[in-house]
């Protein structure tokens, strides 16, 4: 027996869509949950959770359907295309969360004051994030950067411990 399931309207699959995103992202963090923000973290999330990984396919999926849906990366600026999804929340382990959409540009520099962990999912083959391919780069706190996407289009999820960030002034 078929069933045909009746069109919602896009406001109901939005909020479909961001819960099952917020649900994957729960239960990610849940796996970063006391670690440091260092090079064993990088590593660590690489090897465990990199391009080939379930987990980097899934969250990839989400954020590519997300802003095709338009409700990811709702704000334009700078030649960037970005938007908070998350603030920070216990059951995200504290880490707000993050989109950007970049396309061979320099984003806003700024500092990590308690670290950053970035998701780089390139769009097209050959992009890099901060002369990284697809994969994890998990940024100490206190360090800084002014987010480079060079070779093409790259979508980037932030993770930020307790939402800090600190844009810089040039």
């Amino acid at each position: 027996m078929h069933h045909t399931a009746s069109n919602p309207g896009p406001q109901a699959d939005t909020g479909r869509t961001e819960a099952a995103f917020r649900a994957q992202l729960v239960a990610f963090t849940a796996l970063l949950a006391g670690r440091p923000l260092d090079a064993a973290l990088d590593q660590w999330l690489n090897a465990e959770h990199g391009p080939h990984s379930a987990s980097y396919q899934a969250l990839k999926a989400s954020c590519e359907a997300g802003v095709a849906a338009g409700w990811l990366c709702q704000r334009e600026g700078g030649g960037l295309r970005y938007g908070r999804v998350f603030k920070p929340a216990p059951d995200l382990q504290g880490f707000s969360v993050d989109v950007v959409d970049m396309q061979d540009v320099v984003g806003p520099h700024h500092v990590h004051p308690t670290g950053e962990i970035d998701l780089v999912m390139p769009m097209d083959p050959t992009a890099q994030f901060n002369g990284r391919p697809a994969g994890w780069l998990v940024c100490p706190p206190g360090s800084d950067h002014a987010p480079t996407v060079t070779g093409g289009r790259a979508l980037v999820l932030y993770l930020l411990p307790e939402g800090q960030i600190h844009f810089t002034t040039s």
